[in-house]
């Protein structure tokens, strides 16, 4: 049997390292943890456009036929199948292909400098068409919504990879140290289809992924102290609990050990932060009435506010999602209801940051998963399936071209036919204004080098300033 005294060097040099306070260990820890600060703002590879994205995600797919791409061919041809060729390999989520093709239910105009053609329904948009480009010509490989929204969120249909915002944040950093740096808002009907693999960090330490901010009550559950329990008090707690997890760190070095203390450590720098933060009714009355929101009443358009909040207070990346725009029928009325609710905040959002002088660094997305097809839902003349083959989005600012549109359709709005855009080409310009070659990007994991765009991806130049 061992004893104490069998093992004298082993047994003292381990005590000197672990509990002197003076030792040559404990300094030398103290130094590491600070240097190696896995939140710390980062250099990217390059000089960036952006420093912060706010990703207004639209979920649930919305129609590029009655919003942004104008096709009066559809119009004339409604009624009638679509040609056999155009069909060929082509599978729907929930149509026969082979049904009758449906033309626009809105009028569209030209607006702003730039001519673009916008429909009726995005007055407020067609305000901003000049800060904005229009890229009309976005494929995915996906046409549900759960593997299309998992897609545009981390370049896969396979759940477990980081997100966008993950990426982001494991490159750069985070330039606020009183929030999250990965923050997520939901509205709409429900919560996005993809669930938190949305914002879900996959196999990057789970200190990247996006938190969630309710719009009512704590924004993050449990923020609150229970009964009892001051600042005081749980300052001594963490104190404690922090000097327990730094040693368990040191010894076996899990980076999740590093994400608990940061976690605790955030948590309770939040309590003070996110009431001023989340308390909309300090802006001024001009402000909410731009943006259409009402304190206190959760709604897109409070999100929407709250983003640029968060970017001011140096928050690298926001995500808003409005999970409203599945219309298999309705189209008519979930579409109104839709521009409704999301058209002037969207709109307001650009200006109020252009207005702070903020645009320049943050780079504005809006869009869903996938489009909508050219042919009827079912046996009613009011609904389309989804669409991954083409489908719109908008960007704006951190070194984004301002009154362009990029792409083209056939006259049906069914194939791209001019200057493609998958998934993967947005995710590398995306990350080149941000500073990164997206190829270098990397993160070693089971054996391999993984990224956001997977194998492919290309910078779309076409976009950039």
């Amino acid at each position: 049997m061992y004893k104490v005294r069998d093992r004298p060097n082993r047994f003292a040099r381990r005590w000197f390292l672990q509990q002197c306070g003076v030792g040559l260990g404990a300094v030398a820890l103290r130094q590491l943890l600070q240097a190696s600060d896995p939140m710390a703002p980062k250099q990217p590879h390059h000089k960036p456009t952006a420093k912060n994205v706010i990703f207004l995600f639209m979920g649930g797919g919305p129609s590029h036929l009655e919003l942004f791409d104008h096709k009066p061919a559809l119009a004339e041809h409604e009624g009638t199948l679509p040609p056999p060729d155009l069909l060929e390999g082509y599978r729907a989520a929930f149509i026969d292909p082979n049904s009758t093709l449906l033309g626009p239910k809105f009028k569209f105009s030209r607006r702003g400098e730039s001519g673009a053609e916008l429909s009726e329904l995005v007055p407020h948009t067609a305000s901003i068409v000049d800060e904005i480009a229009i890229v009309k010509s976005l494929v995915t490989d996906a046409f549900n919504h759960a593997p299309a929204q998992v897609m545009m969120s981390t370049g896969t249909q396979q759940f477990g990879r980081p997100s966008m915002g993950s990426w982001t944040l494991y490159g750069l950093g985070s330039e606020s140290r009183e929030l999250p740096g990965f923050v997520v808002f939901s509205s709409g009907q429900k919560g996005p289809s993809g669930g938190n693999a949305n914002w879900g960090s996959g196999f990057l330490p789970s200190m990247y992924q996006g938190v969630q901010f309710r719009t009512s009550g704590d924004p993050v559950l449990y923020l609150s102290n229970p009964p009892g329990v001051d600042r005081e008090l749980q300052r001594a707690s963490l104190d404690s609990i922090g000097r327990l997890n730094r040693m368990r760190l040191r010894d076996v070095g899990d980076p999740e050990i590093e994400t608990r203390i940061n976690s605790f450590e955030m948590a309770y720098r939040m309590q003070a932060s996110t009431p001023e933060l989340m308390d909309l009714s300090q802006e001024p009355a001009h402000v909410l009435e731009m943006y259409g929101a009402k304190p206190g009443k959760p709604s897109f358009a409070n999100n929407c506010i709250l983003a640029r909040r968060l970017v001011e207070r140096g928050v690298r990346f926001v995500e808003l999602f409005h999970e409203s725009w599945d219309q298999h029928g309705d189209l008519i009325g979930g579409l109104t209801q839709n521009c409704k609710d999301t058209d002037q905040p969207s709109a307001a959002l650009v200006k109020d940051l252009k207005q702070r002088g903020l645009l320049e660094d943050t780079l504005v997305l809006w869009g869903g998963e996938f489009g909508r097809t050219p042919m009827v839902q079912g046996g009613t003349d009011d609904g389309r399936d989804h669409h991954p083959n083409a489908f719109t989005m908008w960007m704006a600012g951190g070194g984004i071209k301002p009154g362009v549109t990029l792409g083209r359709t056939d006259e049906l709005g069914f194939n791209v036919v001019e200057d493609p855009v998958h998934v993967h080409d947005l995710h590398a310009t995306l990350l080149h204004a941000l500073g990164f070659d997206h190829t270098k990007l990397t993160y070693r994991f089971q054996g391999r080098d993984f990224r956001l765009t997977d194998v492919a991806g290309r910078v779309v130049q076409e976009l950039l300033a």
